[in-house]
């Protein structure tokens, strides 16, 4: 677009520009993607974990998640990553798997699979996301496991 063929003010042209961007997501991704990517849940560590887990893809995206457990239940779950809006989406997908769910549901419900018929499916060159947010998820439940008969030592793990 030239500067010729720009008549709107600066927030039009921002509008048109996003509604643009999300037209596409739903063509290629899904109206489930497009909501977690509007909208993600769980985005943000939580307080007073009882499980951390930080993770690299093999694209480069770092991914974290926290757990806070009530007894065998997934109270809270968080994450926050530096990588691209299908990462966002996975980590968000994860969470919302997990959030309420045994500890044992958690593990088998939050795996690549899971997330991607969540999500009703991704492109293959992004499934990778998926299991980054899964295998993230994973470890910071393991974490919990690991530490939950000695609660002191979560001070000295090292978070975000």
């Amino acid at each position: 677009m030239s500067d010729e063929d720009r008549d709107g003010t600066p927030e039009e042209e921002a509008r048109e520009l996003r509604e643009e961007m999300e037209r596409q997501v739903l063509e290629i991704y899904g109206p489930t993607v497009l909501d977690h990517w509007k909208h993600p849940r769980n985005l943000g560590l939580v307080e007073g974990a009882d499980g951390y887990a930080r993770l690299q893809g093999p694209c480069g995206d770092t991914m974290e998640m926290t757990v806070r457990m009530d007894g065998d239940v997934v109270a809270d779950c968080g994450f926050r990553t530096d990588g691209c809006g299908t990462t966002i989406v996975c980590g968000s997908a994860a969470t919302w798997l997990a959030k309420g769910r045994s500890f044992v549901d958690a593990l088998g419900a939050v795996g690549a699979r899971g997330i991607l018929e969540l999500l009703g499916g991704l492109p293959k060159s992004d499934v990778h996301c998926a299991e980054l947010a899964a295998e993230t998820l994973r470890l910071a439940l393991a974490d919990h496991l690991a530490h939950r008969g000695s609660p002191w030592k979560r001070k000295y793990r090292k978070m975000g």
